[in-house]
């Protein structure tokens, strides 16, 4: 049983280490940057929905009873709905929004920017427990869950940088306070390791709510942004990207399914 808790935090350790992105952010020019972030985020809403579907989905089916899995399932949508509408609706970032450009009325104090601070350590210590969950199912799917999760926290992390410049953090700081923020993914993957010992049960219930969590994430907040782009080239560009995110998790469930 030891070789789970060590992906746990191998992987965990590893989410962490892309809040560093965020200086790679600010040191691009602003096109190039767009550019980056125009796939990423296509790529991210592929992973994170290929990641429910593929895997946490019919792991979530077996390992939990049928009347009520899909209670479970509901229960991760609606939570992280409510996580987006009342921390989020403070936080205010974006996957791909101008991070160079903020605006007034939500980045003006260090307040604000310690309330980013506070958003990101609640949603990423969220984070570290789904991780947690998956690999206790079987390395596929916790393999699966990490790389959507990386995904998914690439744009987060460039625009959070941002937000912390823009409040008058130096880089040194902004970095720093984001890579602190970002260790909560590890809390959340040590507290879910010694909880599941307890619960062994509870395995199955926090991966069926991954899975409602992560359709959450993809249906609301990723193809939304993709529905916003009016090229048409670029639209067809998108949604090529968006499928090889499908597909990448569809791969990963088969290379190392258990």
């Amino acid at each position: 049983m030891a070789t789970p808790y060590v992906n746990i935090i191998l992987a965990t350790v590893v989410v962490s280490l892309f809040s560093l992105s965020g200086i790679i952010a600010l040191s691009l020019r602003e096109k190039t940057l767009h550019s980056i972030l125009y796939f990423l985020v296509a790529f991210s809403g592929g992973t994170i929905l290929g990641a429910s579907l593929f895997d946490l989905l019919p792991e979530a089916v077996e390992l939990v009873d049928e009347s009520v899995v899909f209670i479970y399932i509901a229960g991760g949508f609606v939570a992280f709905f409510v996580l987006e509408r009342f921390i989020y609706w403070y936080h205010g970032h974006g996957h791909h929004d101008d991070i160079h450009q903020m605006d007034d009325e939500r980045v003006t104090t260090r307040g604000f920017a310690y309330l980013n601070i506070l958003g990101d350590g609640i949603h990423n210590f969220i984070d570290g427990m789904i991780i947690a969950a998956s690999f206790t199912v079987g390395a596929h799917v916790g393999i699966a869950t990490t790389v959507a999760v990386i995904f998914h926290e690439l744009p987060q992390e460039m625009g959070d940088y941002g937000i912390l410049i823009y409040a008058g953090f130096d880089r040194t700081r902004a970095l720093v306070a984001n890579f602190m923020a970002s260790l909560s993914v590890v809390l959340g993957g040590v507290f879910a390791v010694f909880f599941l010992e307890t619960v062994d049960a509870l395995s199955g219930l926090l991966v069926a709510f991954s899975a409602g969590a992560f359709l959450y994430l993809a249906a609301s907040e990723l193809v939304p942004e993709l529905q916003k782009e009016r090229d048409f080239a670029k639209s067809v560009v998108q949604f090529a990207v968006f499928v090889v995110g499908l597909a990448v998790m569809w791969y990963l469930g088969l290379l190392f399914h258990e």
